[in-house]
């Protein structure tokens, strides 16, 4: 019996506590996938008033024991009326943090991930309360760039998914529920209703910052999360050459059509600068991210530089802007310039006073 069978299988003994209807009689299966030990269950909306809680039981327990379920996820997608489905989804009742700030990228290869994740180092490290949320499904960076590849998993409660965390960071990645090397061949609607679970679902307790590290492009994924959350601003990160900066213009006018502040862009690998005379190179050309930033009216962030510090923390799973080096530096410069601009562009926030 194949892996979808078994799954199947197993659901056609299931029984809505809600309706007393099995899962395959109603229809309510809109997908399977089973990878690394994780069963992942799509579910179609169901009736109104619902206990999602004793279905989800319910599908948990039929796979249980089942050959290779190790874990169970159940995402129930969200039924919309006509006049929804014309506008973008609401936002949740509860916004995980204070500021919700997205990093993203028209293009893979820029570096967005390193990035992010820097950035989420430097709040730390200016006192704040910091959480990242790796929203890119198929290609998950966080559990290598925080040092948790080898991480057992996340972990249910109640209260909902507990986040891990390293490096004052709370965190949740899909790649915390696959093999490091396995794939995630899902569906746009697989991959949207994962990402829901994660910005809906996640136990973040109180934070200052959430920054969401966005999937590269500008598809299903991101419009998922740019109307399904309410982010305060959003961070463009390119390199200087025209390729991505093409790229990058698309990225920013998908937020600006969904009215999301562009809080500025990032240059990365803007010049390699060397470690032993301290001289830049720029290998890629320099300064095109702060005359694209100009030409579309967003603020500039900052350089980071090429270095091979970088790289080697990024390896080791450590965060470069934990350290005072130059591009630990540069990157606590672009997090300061930031957070001044969310708390310009969005919401009342405490004041924040940095360190000279």
């Amino acid at each position: 019996m194949g892996m979808t069978d078994m799954l199947k299988d197993a659901l056609s003994r299931v029984i809505n506590p809600s309706d007393g209807r099995s899962l395959q009689e109603s229809g309510r299966v809109g997908g399977l996938d089973l990878r690394g030990g994780v069963a992942t269950i799509i579910l179609k909306p169901g009736p109104e008033g619902e206990d999602i809680t004793a279905l989800r039981a319910a599908v948990a327990s039929a796979l249980e024991g089942r050959e290779g379920v190790t874990r169970t996820r159940v995402i129930i997608e969200t039924q919309l009326s006509g006049a929804a489905k014309a506008k973008p989804a609401p936002a949740p009742v509860r916004a995980p943090a204070r500021r919700i700030i997205a990093v993203a990228s028209g293009k893979g290869g820029v570096g967005k991930s390193t990035v992010a994740a820097n950035l989420a180092g430097a709040c730390v490290k200016l006192g704040l309360k910091t959480g990242l949320m790796d929203a890119d499904i198929y290609g998950p960076s966080a559990p290598r760039l925080f040092g948790l590849s080898d991480a057992p998993g996340l972990r249910k409660t109640d209260a909902g998914i507990e986040p891990l965390e390293a490096h004052g960071v709370k965190l949740v990645s899909m790649g915390f529920l696959v093999g490091e090397r396995d794939p995630v061949v899902w569906r746009g609607p697989m991959v949207t209703g994962a990402i829901r679970q994660f910005l809906n679902e996640v136990d973040w307790g109180d934070l200052d910052v959430l920054i969401i590290d966005m999937p590269p492009g500008t598809g299903d994924a991101q419009l998922a999360i740019a109307q399904g959350t309410p982010i305060s601003g959003v961070v463009i990160v390119s390199t200087p050459q025209t390729l991505a900066l093409d790229d990058a213009r698309k990225a920013a006018a998908l937020f600006d059509r969904t009215e999301i502040p562009i809080l500025g862009v990032i240059e990365n690998m803007s010049f390699f600068l060397c470690p032993h005379c301290g001289e830049g190179t720029e290998i890629f050309g320099r300064g095109g991210a702060k005359a694209e930033a100009e030409l579309i009216g967003a603020p500039f962030l900052g350089e980071i530089p090429l270095h091979p510090e970088l790289r080697e923390a990024s390896d080791a799973g450590r965060l470069v802007a934990s350290g005072d080096g130059p591009v630990a530096k540069a990157f606590l410069r672009a997090a300061e310039a930031m957070l001044v601009n969310v708390d310009a562009a969005h919401r009342p926030a405490p004041e924040i006073v940095f360190a000279d």
